[in-house]
């Protein structure tokens, strides 16, 4: 098994966790009927990765803007590729590069979403509250 292989691997076993983590003891949390709302969010810096942070939207928890993040991607039904720029962003033309990744689930859909980013300010001004990981 190569580094890729068992990272992929470990990322699907945390994510495997944690929906059973939410999903909580036998009673139904809201929004199970539909298999909830999570997605596991990690921003890689240059060749340094940080720890992830679980978003969990049904209600939102686990992330320092958890109510903003969940509200932006209801909006785009979960697709974070639809999100809408900050509308008067000014980001320096710095190339300090950062990988957005985000993996989980949105009303019973798989999100698989993985975006390079010139700066840290290109991705917030491209993503907004949903990758401000660092609160």
């Amino acid at each position: 098994m190569n580094p890729l292989t068992r990272a992929t691997a470990a990322g699907g076993a945390l994510l495997a966790a944690a929906a059973l983590l939410a999903a909580g003891p036998a009673q139904a949390a809201p929004g199970a009927a539909r298999g909830g709302d999570y997605l596991f969010l990690t921003v890689t810096r240059g060749e340094s990765r940080s720890g992830g942070t679980l978003l969990l939207c049904d209600p939102p928890r686990g992330h320092a803007r958890a109510a903003e993040a969940c509200a932006g991607l209801a909006a785009v039904d979960g697709d974070i590729t639809r999100l809408a720029p900050a509308a008067n962003a000014l980001c320096p033309m710095v190339y300090a590069p950062v990988t957005a990744r985000a993996l989980g689930r949105w009303h019973g859909r798989p999100v698989d979403y993985r975006e390079t980013f010139a700066n840290s300010c290109q991705l917030s001004a491209r993503t907004g509250p949903v990758f401000a990981l660092d609160g």
